[in-house]
């Protein structure tokens, strides 16, 4: 009888045991951001790259292709964002909007805005499901150069 109990009570703490902790799923890995940087003209054209994730520092904003420009001594970049559709690039656009400083400017012509980021000039727009734009040239130096990159984006 002695055994029974002291069998009894040790299965009775076997099936007190914990059951192992599952295994952590690992993180999937971030998307892929496409590279468009063969899309940014090369006159001017300092260095291009691919940003993986908050291009220009804006926090709502994914990653995307960057290229630095340098002409007559003034220093732009210009951008491009794969959003994958239309309505993702609108509120990508509405995005950055929300991060220019007082009134950004509406622009029929293009689809987009002009404003002031921090201390710089910003000209964006959206094509297709591609947000693109400029930052660091007044509206009228970026808007010829933003109509050349618009035509590149199909």
């Amino acid at each position: 009888m002695k055994y029974v109990l002291i069998a009894f009570l040790g299965m009775g703490m076997l099936g007190c045991s914990s059951a192992p902790e599952p295994a952590a799923t690992p993180a999937a890995a971030p998307t892929p951001v496409p590279d468009h940087t063969s899309l940014f003209p090369d006159k001017g054209k300092v260095s291009a790259s691919v940003v993986p994730d908050h291009i220009l520092d804006m926090k709502a904003l994914p990653g995307g292709s960057l290229a630095q420009y340098e002409v007559k001594g003034q220093k732009y970049q210009m951008f491009i964002i794969d959003a994958d559709s239309t309505q993702k690039a609108a509120f990508m656009m509405l995005d950055m909007k929300a991060e220019m400083q007082k009134d950004p400017e509406y622009l029929a012509n293009m689809g987009g805005f002009s404003g002031m980021y921090g201390d710089k000039p910003l000209y964006c727009f959206a094509k297709l499901h591609y947000l693109a734009g400029i930052l660091g040239l007044p509206k009228a130096k970026a808007e010829p150069i933003a109509i050349n990159l618009a035509a590149q984006l199909n």
